[in-house]
């Protein structure tokens, strides 16, 4: 790789960050919060099957407006496997919020960026360098941290959050593989599929919504639509090794949210653990700038 190459390809892994933060913000802080809250009355089916509604509602002029590359698409079946991916991911996140504090579910959730960087390699063949691997893994010791043998209940939570990791960890493989695919023809298939996917089961649980109800459902579906098309973006920019260990600052944003809106009181332990988190995170971004320099 040519020096202008290289420098071309750091600019676009910066600004991928950008957008992946401000998809971290939108959706962890304030949509998760929200989904707790409707959680404890409505199920996660109906739950996402709502949200994909609402978002389909926002992006209604997107959709006229860019209807040449929706008709014309260029991967629908790898779409299709995307967003098949995305709905298991995305219900058993939602019921976990329910089942599990926050800061516990984002916190089991670190392991999703180790596994993602696996995939990389993997399925991308990205390179992901030695000093970045040490850095994930430090990171990841600040999980376990947190999660110490006795600190969970053990309880279905736990099995949604091990769905969430692995479904969201092939969405996100699969999104970098299309990343020469329209962005608002993802984000089309993303709502559309999540609605179908998750009609028939919220048929089957669906409970009726309180008129007041519908000013947060709305407020789901607006911040998930925005956050999506952030973190579409970032992954068009930006490789995937690269962005996955940023998302361990999710912890900071989820057990602000836990806090603010619940009461939900981090340990010492979780702490701790997110002191170790963003030690590593930092330290490793310091000495990859050392080296490039």
């Amino acid at each position: 790789m040519t020096p202008e190459a290289g420098e071309e390809r750091h600019k676009a892994n910066r600004e991928g960050i950008v957008w992946v933060l401000a998809d971290m913000l939108l959706v962890s802080g304030g949509m998760t919060a929200l989904v707790k809250a409707q959680g404890l009355i409505y199920p996660a089916f109906q739950l996402v099957f709502i949200r994909a509604m609402i978002g389909l509602l926002f992006i209604l002029p997107l959709i006229w407006r860019h209807r040449h590359h929706i008709r014309h698409t260029k991967h629908p079946w790898q779409n299709v496997s995307r967003i098949s991916c995305n709905a298991i991911a995305l219900t058993s996140q939602f019921m976990a919020y329910t089942l599990l504090p926050l800061a516990v579910v984002n916190a089991l959730s670190f392991s999703r960026p180790l596994l993602t960087m696996a995939m990389a390699v993997a399925f991308l063949g990205e390179t992901v360098s030695r000093l970045r691997w040490v850095g994930a893994t430090f990171a990841f010791a600040g999980v376990l941290v947190m999660l110490a043998p006795g600190g969970v209940e053990w309880n279905l939570g736990l099995l949604a959050v091990f769905a969430t990791v692995v479904f969201g960890s092939l969405a996100i493989i699969q999104t970098r593989m299309l990343r020469d695919e329209n962005t608002t023809v993802m984000m089309v298939f993303y709502t559309v599929g999540l609605a179908v996917i998750t009609a028939v089961p919220a048929i089957f649980v669906w409970q009726p919504v309180k008129t007041f109800d519908w000013v947060p459902l709305l407020g789901i579906g607006l911040l998930a639509q925005a956050g999506q098309y952030c973190f579409l973006r970032a992954y068009r920019l930006a490789d995937a090794s690269v962005l996955a260990p940023i998302g361990y600052l999710s912890i900071v944003v989820t057990t602000a949210a836990g806090y603010i809106f619940f009461d939900e009181v981090p340990d010492q332990r979780i702490v701790i653990g997110a002191v170790v988190v963003l030690a590593a995170l930092q330290t490793t971004a310091y000495l990859e700038r050392r080296a490039r320099k």
